[in-house]
This record gives C-alpha cells, structure tokens and sequence, in this order.
C-alpha cells in the first residue's frame, strides 16, 4: 500500500468478487446521495459489463486500519475520443464516503488517475459528472478539467 494523503494509503484491487461488491455499494451510495429514493438496481449490469482486468480499482483506507475497510474508491476504463479517434482514460467511478471528504483524498485520486492514464501512453482523461454535482464539478475545474461536451435528456413520457 502507498500513503496517498497523510493518514490514507491506496491500494489496487484484485478484481475479485469482494472488489465487485464493494464498488456496486460505492456507486449505489453515489446515486442514492445524488437521487434520493431510487432503487438503482441497474447498476450491478454495469459492473457485469465493465468490470474487467482492463478496468483497474483502487482503494482507500486509513492507514492506522487493519481490517479491509475502504473509505474511498477509483475504477477507470478507456474511452475513444469521437473527434480524434484516440484513446482516452476515463475515471469510470471516483467516490468518498461523506466522514472522509475535504481531506484531499479525492484530488489525490484524480491526480493518480492522470498519472495512470499518462503512464500507459493517454494523451487525455475524461469522466461523467452530474451538473446537480456541485461539489464534484467544483473540484474537477479546479484540476483544470472543461466541458467538451454536454449530454442533454428529455422525458418522452407524456408524448402523445
């Protein structure tokens, strides 16, 4: 394990079904927290679909813990860039449990994710954040990230 920030060591998983499960209850926190009330049960045939030796996690854990108990998740995968065609990082899921936000660790978890993504040849990282993320979205212009693009939705329910 390396320390990531003072008192938080990081660590890759193995992509074992305890890996598996701990990201689906990461991401079900993320939507519950930014949904409240919804079910999400979409979300573990995402991960049936993604989650794969080519999509790496780490973890986050305080570094006085002996138990495996992580506080902080990062899952990439690749994308292609549709203007360029290229090859492009993408941070699939980067989560913080409430207790441990504001402490760094989740710029720290960006910056390693650009460090990966340029250790493997990636000229670019990209990811998703919902625009009612505002923290999120603070934190990701702050590292310097910009919108390229933006993913618009219309509710086609009532269509008659």
């Amino acid at each position: 394990m390396a320390e990531l920030v003072a008192g938080y060591s990081l660590d890759r998983g193995s992509g074992n079904q305890r890996d598996r499960d701990r990201l689906l209850d990461f991401m079900q926190r993320t939507y519950r927290e930014l949904f409240p009330g919804g079910e999400f049960t979409q979300l573990e045939g995402t991960i049936d679909r993604f989650f794969s030796a080519e999509t790496p996690v780490w973890w986050v854990q305080k570094s006085d813990e002996t138990a495996w108990n992580p506080i902080a998740g990062l899952w990439l995968g690749s994308a292609i860039d549709q203007g360029t065609g290229a090859r492009q990082a993408h941070i699939l899921l980067l989560y913080v449990t409430p207790d441990h936000r504001r402490k760094g660790i989740g710029a720290a978890l960006v910056r390693y994710a650009e460090t990966w993504a340029k250790s493997r040849g990636d000229r670019q990282i990209g990811l998703q954040v919902f625009e009612t993320n505002l923290p999120a979205m603070g934190l990701y212009r702050a590292l310097g990230y910009e919108t390229q693009s933006r993913w618009m939705t219309k509710s086609i329910d009532e269509l008659e």
